[in-house]
């Protein structure tokens, strides 16, 4: 992984949505879409109807 895409697991596993993390880290919400996807793909996290992914990719930074 990344370290931007670690800094955004990070705020992810802080609470802050998309939008909270564009603005933390200055950039676009289109980029912190693109790093939560490619995060999602490195911890083989496919899309499912249950919408748990970033529970789950949270869990795997917190080694839960």
């Amino acid at each position: 992984m990344t370290s931007r895409e670690r800094e955004v697991l990070a705020l992810m596993a802080q609470g802050y949505g998309n939008t909270e993390i564009a603005s933390r880290l200055v950039v676009t919400e289109r980029a912190v879409l693109k790093h939560v996807g490619n995060i999602f793909a490195k911890l083989d996290l496919p899309h499912t109807d249950a919408g748990h992914r970033r529970v789950l990719a949270v869990l795997s930074y917190l080694g839960v």
